[in-house]
């Protein structure tokens, strides 16, 4: 959300609606149960579950659209949720702070409403599940629970203050909204007040789709800390020899094992124009900080220390890159990426026959192949990163309402939250859990 100002949390003077003459350009005054910031997965779940129990609910996002990032989500197809939904999937400050959400809003109850609603969709590797034909079935399925369920989506809508009520009661917003207005007339201010007030703002991640830090101003307007925000889910940079390599690699991908001090993942890795990317790339990016190295194992079925000992006593005639090539099989890789690890670790021995090199040098080079150390120079931050890591710390928050210590009736849900899934649906199914949560008791 977009914002100019946010008030400190003092009594608001509410303006109330006239209706005698003369008075046509008084703000105006709406009430409601709920009122949601976000228009997207998270907003739209807890919007559609609170309209259930016959709440009052109004969304408001500054965007044109609801739900842009569900619709270019899985390459416009969203991978909506997983099969294996666990905490272990998830990163946060505190854990087992998804746990209760998790635990009670299936992905099993998410799939039984896209069956309802006859979605196709299809599992792809690792359990990930996709919409078989569009995304957009996915937002469509929300907004008609929505309209069914009398929930108000309100687009082109700028906060300009949030106010709690002095008896902490509620709160009342004072926004701008720009819909329906014809160019030439200014944007006409409301004045809205509600009993629970729910972010769901999502994070930094893609500015190109409206994404900005408003949530988590409004979190620290209301005395929650922010654990420090990065790109996550985001492909890794390179400078110099090493990303003049890679770049010459550009669209070459294989399996690989992509692994830190914490933790690894056997994956197919990108190399793209900028850098690394890929699935294995995306999701060690979750476990990476500034400076740090990454180790790639290039033959994740191999020892290769033993494999080149062992094949300089079968073949002492041939070169490193004839073993590699012509003894491994379906292993193998890509020519122009054997070239051009030759041109990076193996260069002195190039020309060299296996008898000729000693063993240690041989199980170096083995070491080398098996860890690949890369140190990245960043990566390509927030413009294409899926999700933002860190967020509102949790240690405030309700794990089972998502209800803020601090403030009675605020609610966080969502990726402004300090959780941040695994790529693979984890982050969509952590949206619907938290929405519902929420939902059920806003």
């Amino acid at each position: 959300m977009q914002q100019q100002h946010i008030s400190p949390n003092t009594s608001p003077k509410i303006d109330t609606v006239q209706n005698h003459a003369g008075s046509t350009n008084a703000p105006s005054t709406l009430a409601y149960d709920v009122i949601i910031i976000g228009a997207g997965a998270s907003g739209l779940f807890c919007a559609l579950t609170a309209g259930k129990r016959g709440r009052r609910v109004l969304v408001v996002d500054h965007a044109n659209k609801a739900g842009k990032k569900i619709l270019m989500s899985g390459g416009g197809r969203c991978n909506f949720t997983n099969y294996d939904i666990e905490p272990k999937h998830y990163l946060s400050s505190n854990p087992h702070f998804c746990k209760s959400a998790l635990s009670r809003y299936l992905n099993w109850d998410f799939i039984g409403m896209v069956s309802q609603y006859q979605i196709p969709y299809h599992e792809r590797e690792h359990g990930q599940l996709f919409c078989d034909t569009s995304a957009n079935d996915i937002l469509q399925m929300l907004l008609t629970e929505c309209r069914a369920n009398q929930v108000t989506i309100q687009l082109k809508t700028t906060i300009q203050q949030i106010q709690a009520l002095p008896d902490n009661t509620g709160f009342v917003l004072t926004v701008n909204q720009q819909a329906n207005q014809p160019a030439h007339q200014k944007s006409s201010e409301q004045t809205l007040t509600c009993h629970s007030l729910v972010v769901a703002t999502g994070g930094l991640s893609i500015p190109t789709m409206g994404a900005t830090g408003f949530g988590y101003q409004v979190a620290q307007q209301f005395g929650h800390t922010i654990v420090p925000t990065s790109a996550g889910l985001v492909p890794f940079t390179f400078t110099d020899k090493i990303g003049d390599a890679i770049k010459s690699l550009s669209g070459v991908s294989f399996e690989v094992i992509a692994f830190n001090e914490r933790i690894s993942f056997r994956l197919p890795v990108l190399f793209t124009h900028r850098g690394l990317s890929g699935p294995a790339m995306l999701q060690l990016s979750n476990y990476w900080h500034v400076g740090e190295p990454i180790f790639i194992n290039l033959f994740p079925n191999l020892d290769m220390a033993v494999f080149l000992t062992e094949q300089k006593k079968q073949h002492p005639k041939q070169l490193i890159r004839t073993v590699l090539n012509d003894q491994i099989g379906a292993a193998a890789l890509p020519k122009k990426v054997m070239i051009t690890l030759q041109n990076l670790l193996w260069q002195d021995m190039a020309e060299t026959e296996l008898a000729n090199i000693k063993d240690e040098k041989l199980a170096q080079l083995g070491e080398q192949l098996n860890a690949w150390r890369l140190t990245p120079s960043g990566t390509e931050g927030y413009r294409t990163a899926e999700v933002t890591r860190g967020g509102v710390a949790t240690d405030k928050v309700s794990s089972k309402t998502m209800q803020s210590q601090l403030q009675p009736n605020l609610y966080f849900i969502g990726e402004v939250l300090d959780v941040t899934g695994w790529l693979g649906g984890y982050n969509f199914q952590w949206a619907w859990a938290s929405g519902f949560v929420a939902g059920e008791v806003v």
